[in-house]
Order: C-alpha cells, then structure tokens, then sequence
C-alpha cells in the first residue's frame, strides 16, 4: 500500500533537505541524457482563469518514477485558498507498485522552483549584488527572495506588483528581515536592481530591453505556456548568455519560445542550465554581462524532491 504523506510532515522533511542540491544533480542527469521527460501534459482554464500541468518521468536505473500534477487558480484568494495545488505520485520503477502519494498541495513545485532560481543565480548572478528585484508578490516571490540568501545573500529589495494591498502584504511579512522598497513599475525595479526574478502569469511583458542595467542577471520564473510573457523579446537578444531550463520545452512555451517566434534570438545560441553548470566557460565570465535564465519546469525537479522527501520519510 503506498505511503500518503500530507503537506504539514512534507513542510518538515524540506526543512532538513538541501532543495537547490538536489536541483544541481537533477538538471545535471536531465542535460547529460540520463532522464526520460515526456512532453508536459498541460490543460489551460479560462472561467475562472487558471491552469494545471502534468509533468512526469524517471531517472535511468534509479529505484522510482514520479507523476506530478500541479495548477495555478489566479481568483483562488479571492476564497481564501492558495493559488498552487497539485499532489506528486511516486511509484517503484521496477515493478510499476505505487510507493508514494505526496499531499504537498503545490507546495513541493513552489520549493523546487525557487530552489531553481538560486541555482540560476548561484552560477549567472553578479559578483557584486546591489538589489534583489522581485516582479509579483505572491508565494513564489517570497520564496525566491527567500532562496537566493542561500548562496547570493542580499537583503536590498525592490518589488513591483499590479496589487497594492498584496505589495503591503509582500512588505508586512517579509519587512523584518530585509530592506524592501516598493516601485512604481517594473521599470523602476529594473533601474534599482542587477539580480531580478520575475513571477506572475502575466501574458504581457512586463521588462523592457531600455529598462536593463548592464552586469544584470534575470531569471524569469511566470512564462510556463506559450501565451504568458513577462521579458520583451529584446532583452534576451541583449543578453550574452540566455539558459533554459529545458531545451525541447523552450521550443513551445516559456520567454525563450516567445524571443524566438518574434524574431529576436536564434534557437541555437541557448544553452541548457544543466549543462552550462558543468562549464565554467558557459556561466558568467564578468558582471558587464547581461544574462537570463528561462524556468519553465522541468519534471526531474519533481523527481528529485519527491524522492528526496519519501527516502527521508521512510528513513524516519
């Protein structure tokens, strides 16, 4: 019978975890050919507007597979409930024996997506952090802020959202341990900050090429279908370095997909993240470069924390 975990033992167990780690040696396995990731399975709502995505697959010869189902529900505050929800399945590879349900609520594609952002920066971000600058101001912003202290500690803020009571929230909550300043606009956040996540669904750029510093790394965490869009296509054709998280879901979906259907970029100048960490030369070379990293999900994260959370739990 498979062991169900529920979201108040998963919120324990990732606090003993190292998330971004396990993040590093998945992307790794994923870019060097040793995962097998299918297509997203993906269903898009519009009344009220949201989506749900099905990502799954498995690490050669390892011990389990995992099916992951994850939506976002963007009216969901207005009942008071979160805007992630979802559940991970983990089952035996050899045998097909489900071993695992993960009552993680959406809670586990939060943490391994901010654990993505802080791999990003760890590797492109600049030496020298002046600003972190956040776009939105819902659970993944938070969490990104709250990730990139682990390896580029910077505690100068700058957010923008379209919400003003949320940007009050966004300052209330996380006001004591850091020095946030609110922007009028994105590009107020741009002109602020060399270190800035993007991470709302909107299907509108929110950046402008104009808007970005020189020596500025951005990671662009919202654009996960092909209609949403928060960079113009013009800064990743400024950029000297763009990364995806997945090349072959780059081609439908996400700011990499965008920038090459309008024209701006050639699909054969990105590199994918799991590969460029293995190579110095791929990362960062000064803080004059402008670089972007392109989140848009990829199932080995789901893989990695799923079975870093049932091995833990079982252990215990």
């Amino acid at each position: 019978m498979a062991t169900v975990i529920n979201l108040k033992e998963i919120k324990k167990i990732v606090e003993n975890i190292d998330v971004i780690s396990a993040m590093e040696e998945g992307f790794i396995q994923y870019s060097n050919g040793n995962t097998v990731v299918p297509p997203v399975g993906e269903l898009l709502f519009e009344k009220p507007k949201g989506d749900a995505h099905i990502k799954y697959g498995y690490i050669k010869n390892d011990d389990y597979y995992v099916i992951k189902i994850a939506s976002g529900f963007y009216e969901n505050s207005k009942l008071g409930i979160p805007s992630s929800q979802g559940l991970m399945l983990l089952f035996d590879q050899k045998t097909g024996v489900p071993k695992g349900v993960l009552l993680d609520e959406g809670y586990l594609t939060d943490i391994r997506t901010a654990a993505a952002g802080a791999l990003a920066a760890k590797y492109f971000a600049p030496k020298q952090i002046k600003a972190i600058g956040i776009i939105g101001t819902g659970i993944q912003a938070k969490l990104q802020l709250e990730y990139l202290q682990k390896h580029t500690p910077c505690t100068n803020v700058w957010v923008w959202g379209r919400n003003k009571e949320n940007v009050a929230k966004f300052v209330e909550e996380l006001g004591t341990d850091f020095n946030i300043n609110v922007a009028e606009s994105p590009s107020e956040v741009a002109q602020n900050s060399n270190l800035i996540v993007t991470t709302t669904p909107s299907e509108v750029a929110l950046l402008k090429a104009n808007d970005i510093q020189k020596g500025t790394h951005i990671t662009a965490v919202g654009s996960d279908t092909e209609y949403k869009q928060e960079l113009e296509s013009e800064i990743l054709k400024k950029a000297s370095i763009v990364i995806a998280d997945s090349i072959p879901q780059s081609k439908s979906r996400g700011e990499i997909y965008r920038a090459v259907k309008d024209g701006a970029i050639a699909e054969n100048i990105v590199v994918e993240l799991g590969t460029a960490i293995q190579d110095a030369e791929l990362q960062r070379l000064n803080d004059e470069q402008i670089t972007m990293v392109d989140l848009t999900g990829v199932a080995v994260q789901d893989i990695m924390i799923t079975k870093a959370v049932y091995t833990n739990y079982i252990k215990n």
